[in-house]
């Protein structure tokens, strides 16, 4: 395949553009790592007029993809883990071309993958994680237990992936196969979710009373980065400020929650600033002194 994929990448290697370019062949016949293609090439470049360019190729028998991506977007999908597939194509892919070794420095940044560089990532999993176990709660509490169950599967995806980052590794397709090995409990629960034999009802009863003491023991870490954020200002931030804060975009669809959450929980304050209209304020926010 890649004697066939050379004419693809041989001339995009030698622009001075190009980082680097790397193979991800598929491994099995349904392998999801490469989205059912025999071969995925992926090249980095330094500027690209859209983030993301992929244009699809058959080869005799078999099918291929380029995604061409800017250096930017990549180090937004490693940050936010919006593309968990890349973290796999970067570490287990075939070097092609590698421009004063941009990708081996790529590779020994995520394998080394300090605390700084996880902040993010795991504060983005943990407000997943607090939005589906919040709405979960809200179905259970309304009888509505197959939506519960739904939820709270997803829940404890978000839990199994914050666990992995939190013990420094990139949470891979097969979370579930590094958490049996991380941390077992949380497996556990998952197996007794989807395979007990006792009525829902009582599965998901058991398991909200777990998952209480799992998100407890882990919200310190969760909400450290978002708690940076705001102690970057001495005054209160209002609602639409945090939306528009850059280092919490990766928040915007679960913040709400994530912040009615934690003022319930006392983490965070809810401050009264007067408006116009008698008995209306608005609602600001700030790291609880408590």
């Amino acid at each position: 395949m890649e004697d066939l994929l050379r004419p693809i990448y041989q001339e995009r290697a030698s622009q001075s553009n190009t980082l680097g370019t790397l193979l991800i062949e598929k491994r099995n016949r349904n392998s999801p790592n490469t989205d059912r293609f025999d071969a995925i090439l992926l090249m980095i470049v330094k500027e690209l007029e859209t983030p993301l360019y992929i244009k699809h190729y058959d080869i005799g028998e078999q099918k291929a993809a380029l995604y061409i991506v800017s250096e930017e977007q990549l180090k937004d999908w490693i940050q936010l883990g919006t593309n968990r597939r890349v973290i796999d194509w970067i570490m287990n892919g075939k070097i092609l071309f590698d421009r004063n070794e941009y990708i081996i420095t790529l590779r020994n940044k995520l394998d080394d993958y300090p605390l700084e560089d996880r902040k993010v990532k795991i504060g983005i999993e943990f407000a997943k994680l607090i939005r589906r176990y919040m709405e979960g709660k809200d179905f259970f509490e309304s009888n509505h237990h197959l939506d519960a169950f739904n939820h709270i599967v997803h829940s404890l995806h978000h839990l199994a992936r914050l666990s992995v980052i939190e013990n420094g590794f990139h949470p891979e397709l097969t979370v579930w196969n590094q958490v049996k090995q991380i941390e077992p409990q949380i497996h556990k629960l998952y197996e007794e979710l989807v395979e007990g034999e006792e009525p829902i009802e009582k599965r998901l009863e058991l398991l909200f009373l777990a998952s209480e003491f799992l998100i407890h023991s882990r919200t310190k870490i969760g909400i450290q980065h978002l708690l940076d954020v705001l102690n970057t200002k001495e005054t209160s931030w209002s609602y639409n400020d945090l939306l528009n804060e850059p280092e919490l975009a990766g928040y915007i669809a679960d913040l709400t929650v994530l912040i009615d959450y934690l003022v319930e929980k006392g983490l965070i304050e809810a401050v009264k600033v007067e408006t116009k209209g008698h008995g209306v304020y608005h609602r600001m926010y700030k790291v609880s002194n408590e």
